[in-house]
């Protein structure tokens, strides 16, 4: 008894330190597409001025990352389940800092759109299998560190959105993104092999977690599994907003210096990581409901702020602010949406919300061009206010209650 007590305890450690490497190698990734997305971003003034692009002609480029994302993203899936999730994140881990390159290389809207499509799809096939791997891991720790990963990708992009906010007076967009591709594919050769070499069990909490999940094909099920993908894209509809309009709304709007400008992702990414980092804290206290309402409404008030602010400052402060109040919202919808549906209700709502991080971005585009940029981002307010109402109608629900 002794020798196999002290065996089954030398396995739990195995398995534990194999969690911990693959946790950690997840983690690197989450932070990689942050970082490279971020660096995309805070370029996008410099190459529509390279380009020539109105604000409409932009949105539309910008559409092709949309485009791209979403071809990918229902393909991801499948590609999961057949090659497994840790190695098309590793493929996708390539493909995305060698498209980030591509960008800077262009001299149209048309084939800037175009180049486009790649680095979309990169982007959407990296969330989906990162996001996949991760629901794994989550299930066999029988931990709630899904926010985590959210945390390093807003952790990454606000490194990103600084480095890029220091060298944008110095470096050539061709220079700054060539070098994120390098460092991109540097960071995937080391952190690769670890994700490759471990695998998540299929561990008996696992199982338990999938059995305790709604099965129910009604469709009040499926109808509560879109709303909470409604929620999701409501949120994520003001971080790819912000992402690609914040830094030309400070440099057009406020006259602000272009590495100010290109500060302002980084404040509102820095916001957001404080926030995931606290999330279990305040998801423990607060619950799923009112974490979320009190969010949509932080974030609806921030956005206003940062849309009609008379001075930078103001509007980076409302950015900031903005970044607390999405910060927990989307992880919240994909839980609610996993314990309704399982792994299937995660895919459907993790699809909307990233549909709306990169379908946000051209239409704030069209909405500048019909109105003005100011006018545009207030759309943000609009959909983080309208978050917050379908989670406290849905969770006065006896269903939602219990996904919470």
């Amino acid at each position: 008894m002794p020798l196999l007590n002290k065996t089954t305890s030398e396995a739990s450690e195995a398995t534990s330190h194999d969690f911990s490497r693959l946790r950690a190698a997840l983690t690197v990734f989450f932070a990689l597409d942050g970082f490279v997305f971020a660096g995309w971003v805070v370029r996008i003034p410099a190459i529509k001025e390279q380009t020539g692009a109105s604000a409409s002609a932009l949105g539309l480029a910008l559409l092709g990352v949309s485009a791209g994302a979403v071809v990918t993203m229902t393909l991801t899936g499948r590609l999961c389940t057949r090659f497994g999730s840790h190695p098309v994140t590793v493929v996708c881990g390539v493909l995305m800092p060698l498209s980030v390159a591509l960008p800077p290389l262009t001299h149209s809207a048309l084939a800037l759109g175009l180049v486009l499509l790649l680095f979309g799809a990169a982007y959407g096939g990296i969330n989906v299998a990162m996001n996949s791997a991760a629901v794994d891991l989550v299930q066999a720790l029988r931990r709630p560190v899904m926010p985590s990963f959210h945390a390093a990708f807003s952790l990454g992009g606000m490194i990103g959105a600084g480095l890029g906010g220091l060298v944008a007076g110095h470096l050539s967009p061709t220079r700054h993104l060539l070098g994120l591709a390098l460092i991109g594919l540097l960071v995937t050769a080391v952190t690769a092999p670890t994700l490759l070499r471990y695998e998540v069990p299929k561990t008996p909490a696992a199982a338990d977690t999938r059995a305790a999940a709604p099965r129910g094909s009604g469709r009040g099920t499926r109808g509560l599994v879109l709303v909470f993908g409604l929620v999701a894209l409501c949120t994520a509809y003001g971080e790819g907003a912000l992402a690609d309009w914040g830094a030309l709304h400070l440099e057009q709007d406020l006259d602000a210096h272009p590495g100010v400008a290109a500060a302002g992702y980084s404040c509102f990414a820095f916001a957001m990581t404080i926030g995931r980092l606290s999330g279990t804290t305040l998801l423990e206290r607060l619950g799923g409901t009112r974490t979320v309402v009190g969010g949509g409404l932080l974030a609806a008030a921030g956005m206003l702020l940062g849309a009609l602010a008379p001075s930078t400052g103001v509007a980076l402060a409302g950015f900031a602010i903005t970044g607390l109040g999405l910060a927990n919202i989307f992880p919240v919808a994909i839980e609610r949406a996993g314990a309704l549906a399982g792994p299937s209700g995660v895919a459907a709502a993790s699809t909307l919300g990233y549909g709306g991080m990169l379908l946000g971005p051209p239409a704030i585009g069209f909405m500048a061009d019909w109105f003005s940029l100011p006018v545009a981002l207030t759309s943000v307010a609009v959909l983080a206010a309208l978050a917050a109402c379908i989670a406290w109608s849905t969770g006065r629900t006896p269903a939602a209650r219990g996904a919470a």
